[in-house]
């Protein structure tokens, strides 16, 4: 029985990256054996165990082979038999199938140190097109990591697996996990430009394919089309490091940009309400959890009333406050907020301009917080809703000084 450290732990520290989690490989043993030096199972599909101590994961060589469509769509086969390279050819990228021996000898059979020096992604063998959750995963790792490139063969190979239609199978949560995790990565963008590129993101998610080429409106800096503007938000929220719920918003901010009549361009007139109806769509398509999916269509509703806050009247002020659940819920409407300062930033040359409405709309939910609601309810017994109302539109009245 021989043990060796497998994967992304010896991928990050190759890179000089922090290791976060270590998972072994465990040649000559059966789940036998494991149960006996006190591993506890947890593998639902094949043999994984946790270590007694360190609760890290101990997998069991195994092999797979094709039986059906799908990510699933595997037969898996474990046994002592199984040698480190025959579990490592299974693997998908040269990158993830390197190893560490007991005594921290580098075992590398597929050259992923040479491509880690050269900053390629490239697949292991023609087996990682019987897969379609690979797409995601190169994908996904060309985010994490923006110096690496995909290299030539893996990216036709992608491309033959979306004609072949063996991406179409993918199940919504296996998709929007695989995004969740490009989304909070270094470079989002990075990610759907690959899918674009193997013609993935017109299967996975159309309403974002159909934004590239088409035009911005005039004064939204036309020479980025609405795809461009949208992958510059979504990069710049991560360049803050925000949330996952702002990150999504930044994405799908814009989505109803895809459904202009092209004789209407560059104006998207009624875009917002096209907006919130695709990301409704989206969410249910994609199982998209609900913070993410409540925030951004509050920023598809909401952005252009946000960029336009010194013009607004304080009835329209206060409006938007009520109307996004401000009171009640002050985090998320400050997510809201970043995620529409990220649009803004989002245009060539923006990146280090004021941005007065994030600072407006705080002060101006600050001052209504400030409203003694319990004494003006007891005072009005019978109209208290009214009177808070009125009470907060007067705090408003005001004009609102920034910095």
């Amino acid at each position: 029985m021989r043990t060796y450290i497998v994967g992304g732990a010896v991928r990050d520290e190759l890179l000089g990256l922090p290791v976060q989690d270590r998972d072994h490989v465990v040649v000559g043993a059966t789940p036998e054996q494991m149960a006996e030096l006190g591993f506890r199972p947890v593998g639902k599909d094949f043999p994984v165990f946790l270590h007694p101590d360190s609760h890290e994961e101990y997998a069991l060589a195994r092999t797979e082979r094709k039986s059906g469509h799908g990510y699933k769509g595997f037969t898996v086969f474990a046994s002592p038999e199984v040698t480190l390279e025959e579990d490592l050819l299974r693997r998908d990228l040269t990158i993830n199938a390197m190893a560490r021996d007991e005594q921290g000898n580098l075992i590398d059979p597929h050259s992923g140190l040479a491509d880690i020096r050269a900053r390629i992604l490239r697949h292991v063998s023609p087996a990682f097109a019987e897969d379609p959750v690979r797409i995601l995963r190169v994908a996904r790792f060309a985010a994490r990591f923006p110096d690496f490139h995909v290299a030539s063969e893996t990216l036709e190979l992608m491309r033959s697996m979306v004609s072949s239609g063996e991406v179409d199978h993918l199940v919504p949560e296996r998709v929007w996990q695989e995004f969740s995790r490009g989304l909070m990565s270094l470079r989002p963008s990075r990610m759907f430009d690959v899918l674009r590129e193997c013609g993935a993101l017109a299967r996975l998610l159309p309403e974002l394919d159909r934004l590239f080429g088409v035009p911005q409106p005039p004064e939204h800096h036309p020479e980025v089309d609405t795809g461009v503007h949208v992958m510059l938000v979504v990069d710049w929220s991560a360049s803050k490091g925000y949330s996952l719920p702002v990150r999504f918003s930044a994405l799908a901010h814009d989505l109803g940009k895809g459904t202009t009549p092209s004789e209407l361009w560059p104006k998207h007139h009624g875009h917002e309400a096209r907006s919130v109806e695709l990301v409704k769509e989206v969410a249910q398509r994609l199982r998209i959890p609900s913070d993410c999916r409540d925030l951004a269509l509050l920023v598809a509703r909401y952005h252009g009333d946000i960029h336009r806050a010194l013009e607004l009247k304080p009835e329209t002020v206060l409006k938007i406050l009520e109307s996004t659940d401000a009171f009640r819920r002050p985090e998320r409407f400050t997510e809201m907020l970043e995620a529409c300062e990220s649009d803004f930033r989002g245009r060539p040359g923006y990146e280090n301009r004021p941005y007065p409405p994030f600072d407006f709309f705080l002060s101006a939910l600050a001052r209504c917080q400030a409203v003694d609601t319990a004494f003006i309810a007891v005072e009005n017994l019978g109209n208290e809703k009214n009177a808070v109302h009125q009470a907060r539109l007067t705090a408003l009245k005001t004009p609102i000084k920034l910095a």
